[in-house]
């Protein structure tokens, strides 16, 4: 389902800025041609196929690294789940395959990603050394509802040579220091020259940016954040690029942003990570217990066939990262 987008002709946008309806270069995608490029990512993270994403039945395939997956995740992956509404596509490991199956077939898709059906899946994951550690909603625009918003401030389009002085903590979501290289675009907000919000987007796949968002305390609430948000995606759009915009379920303040922008929910995905990673991540260290044999057989308290397995593959398994070799102790 890969969008060829050379053959996509210009449409020029109803509302926003006159300069780039003129620097539209060639061409503007549709909602649909949107949705396809991100399903074609998603399978690239995945180890599928796009079609996989609009099946009825949930897929479930083992984790493997691509070369054009999003350029920050980590391969091998324990378990990942992704849900464009209709299905739950897992990629995970051979020994968890099974579990992860089971889990994501007995509950309905929406009540996979939730509480209280996902300390099941923790307990699956467990013996394995792993969590569930991150959750996400992902917003794609809508081009008929995209368009620049007002801002009271200057705006100015910003290049890869103009952040060389901003990775600081204020801008840690517009920027990332770890991966500057992938720091392409951005938009800031100007106060008489000083910078008081920032939109920047990396450059995380070959047709989609990702878009994050800094405003400054005292100028939040002034509708900066989404008129950066809305600048940047055309922007974005007018390179022939895909933007798309990352929040966690709890951060409302986010989706208002995502929203008011134009964007609209398009995948949810959960990934888990090793129970070392969640204490290093978190600051927090979590008491392990040993793994013991009598925790991979027999049955788990959710019903959950649990079998035998070679400690040495475990231990060895790439899947599973530091950390493998222990469990909280919860009971």
């Amino acid at each position: 389902m890969m969008i060829e987008t050379e053959r996509l002709i210009l449409r020029p946008f109803r509302e926003g800025n006159a300069t780039l309806k003129k620097n539209w270069r060639k061409y503007e995608l549709t909602n649909q041609d949107i949705r396809n490029i991100a399903l074609q990512q998603s399978a690239y993270d995945c180890n599928c196929t796009a079609e996989d994403f609009l099946k009825e039945q949930n897929v479930v395939t083992i984790s493997r690294e691509h070369p054009l997956a999003r350029k920050y995740l980590k391969f091998p992956m324990s378990c990942d789940l992704v849900s464009y509404g209709s299905n739950i596509v897992a990629q995970t490991s051979p020994e968890l395959a099974p579990f992860v199956q089971k889990y994501i077939d007995r509950y309905p898709v929406e009540h996979c990603f939730e509480t209280p059906n996902m300390h099941v899946l923790d307990e699956l994951l467990r013996p394995f050394g792993q969590k569930i550690c991150f959750m996400a909603e992902y917003f794609l625009p809508d081009v008929d509802a995209l368009r620049e918003l007002p801002c009271d401030y200057e705006l100015r389009v910003l290049y890869q040579q103009d952040f060389a002085s901003l990775y600081l903590p204020q801008w840690s979501n517009a920027l990332c220091e770890k991966r500057k290289q992938l720091d392409v675009l951005g938009v800031g907000a100007y106060d008489n020259g000083k910078l008081i919000g920032l939109a920047g987007c990396s450059a995380d796949c070959e047709q989609m940016y990702q878009i994050g968002v800094d405003v400054l305390p005292e100028y939040r609430r002034k509708g900066i954040a989404s008129a950066l948000t809305s600048r940047l995606s055309l922007e974005i759009l007018a390179l022939g690029k895909v933007p798309f915009y990352c929040a966690a379920w709890c951060n409302i303040k986010s989706v208002r942003n995502a929203i008011r922008s134009g964007f609209r929910p398009a995948w949810v995905e959960i990934t888990a990570k090793s129970i070392g990673y969640h204490s290093c991540f978190s600051g927090i260290r979590i008491s392990p217990c040993p793994l013991k044999r009598t925790s991979l057989h027999g049955k788990n308290r959710n019903g959950f066939a649990l079998g035998r397995r070679s400690f040495s593959r475990i231990r060895t398994n790439p899947y599973y990262g530091a950390g493998y070799r222990s469990c909280p102790s919860i009971y």
